[in-house]
C-alpha cells in the first residue's frame, strides 16, 4: 500500500511582517534572575575598568562567523491522518566565515540552506525549479517553536563551517551572538551587541558605564537557561551616552578563568581596530566590519524572495 503524500499550502500573507515585528519588538533593559558570580577575576568590591596588560598576545588570525535568516513563506502542513493542517515556515538560511589577519580580511567559507519546518511527521521535501526546502520536525507548531528550530539549523551549520574551516592551532574563532550551542568549540568567544537585560547589580553595573574606548569589565560566570563566562567591553564610540559602543563577549564555563581572561584581554585589544563607523552602519561601533559586510553578502545569497515565495506558491498549486 502507497502512503499517503502530505500536501501544503501557502499562507496569502507576506512572510516579512512576522519576521520584521520579531527583530524590532525588542524588550526593555530591565535587571534578571541570572546566577551570578562576581569574583572570577577581582573581588566584586573591587570592581574597575581594566586595560589589556603590556605584552597581551593577539591571535594571528581571528575567524568571525556570522548566519542569516529568513522566512520565505509561511506554510500549512496537510496530513492525511489528521482532520487539521499544521502550520510551518518555509525558509533560507546561511551562514559564512571571514578571516581577519595581517593581509587583511577575506571571505573564507559560505554555505546556503533551505528547509520546511514543521511539528508534522509528514512535513514534506520540496522541489521547486529555483530551490529544494528539505523537511525538518520542529518540536512544536507554535511560531516560537518553528523560529528556534530554524536558529538551530543556523547555529549547526555555522558549527559545521567552523569545525571544516579551523586548521590552525593559534586561530580564535568569534561568532557574532550568544555562545549557546557552540561551548564546545576550541578557542571560541560569542559576540553580542544588543542588550535586553542588565545582567550585572548596580555597582557592578555602574563600572560598564564608565569603561573608555578599549577597556572592559572583570571577568564574571553567568547562568540563565545554561551558563558561560562573559565580560563586557567598550568600542570607539562618539556618543556620550552610558551604555553607548558597549559589547558583551561570552566564553565556555568549562574553560579556566586564567584562560577566559587571557582571551577578554586578546579581544579587548582587537576589537576596536574591527568597530563600525556610523556613515557606514546605523548599528556601529557594534556591528564590526566584518560582520557587517559578511551579514550583506549572505542577504544576497539567500537569493531574491519574491522568486521564491512565487516558486513555493507554484509548487503547492496555489
Amino acid at each position: 500500500m502507497t502512503a499517503a503524500v502530505a500536501e501544503f499550502t501557502v499562507d496569502p500573507w507576506d512572510p516579512g511582517y512576522a519576521a520584521a515585528l520579531a527583530v524590532e519588538a525588542l524588550a526593555e533593559l530591565g535587571p534578571t534572575s541570572a546566577e551570578l558570580v562576581l569574583d572570577v577575576e577581582r573581588d566584586a568590591a573591587d570592581w574597575k575598568p581594566i586595560d589589556p596588560p603590556p605584552g597581551t598576545e593577539t591571535p594571528e588570525v581571528l575567524l568571525i562567523a556570522d548566519g542569516v535568516r529568513r522566512i520565505d513563506a509561511r506554510v500549512w502542513v496537510h496530513d492525511p491522518s489528521s482532520p487539521m493542517p499544521t502550520p510551518g515556515i518555509a525558509a533560507s538560511f546561511a551562514a559564512g566565515i571571514v578571516e581577519c589577519g595581517p593581509a587583511g580580511a577575506s571571505l573564507a567559507a559560505v554555505e546556503v540552506g533551505r528547509a520546511l519546518f514543521s511539528a508534522s511527521a509528514q512535513t514534506p521535501e520540496v522541489k521547486t525549479p529555483h530551490a529544494t526546502y528539505r523537511a525538518e520536525r520542529a518540536s512544536g507548531p507554535s511560531m516560537d517553536e518553528l523560529s528556534l528550530a530554524l536558529q538551530r539549523q543556523v547555529t549547526q551549520l555555522e558549527v559545521d563551517l567552523a569545525v571544516r574551516h579551523r586548521s590552525r592551532g593559534d586561530d580564535l574563532l568569534l561568532v557574532d551572538g550568544p555562545l549557546r550551542g557552540r561551548t564546545h568549540l576550541p578557542r571560541t568567544v560569542g559576540y553580542i551587541k544588543t542588550h535586553h537585560a542588565a545582567y550585572l547589580p548596580g555597582p557592578q553595573s555602574s563600572v560598564v558605564s564608565t569603561l573608555s574606548p578599549g577597556q572592559r569589565t572583570p571577568v564574571f560566570l553567568m547562568g540563565t537557561s545554561w551558563r558561560r563566562h562573559a565580560w563586557y567591553v567598550r568600542l570607539p564610540v562618539g556618543s556620550a551616552a552610558p551604555w553607548a559602543g558597549i559589547a558583551r563577549c561570552e566564553a565556555g564555563a568549562e574553560l579556566p578563568a586564567d584562560e577566559v581572561v587571557r582571551l577578554a584581554d586578546a579581544l579587548t585589544l582587537v576589537l576596536p581596530s574591527l568597530a563600525g563607523v556610523d556613515y557606514k552602519d546605523p548599528r556601529a561601533p557594534q556591528n564590526l566590519v566584518p560582520i557587517g559586510g559578511l551579514e550583506k553578502l549572505l542577504r544576497h545569497r539567500l537569493g531574491d524572495p519574491r522568486l521564491l515565495y512565487r516558486a513555493l506558491r507554484g509548487a503547492a498549486g496555489s
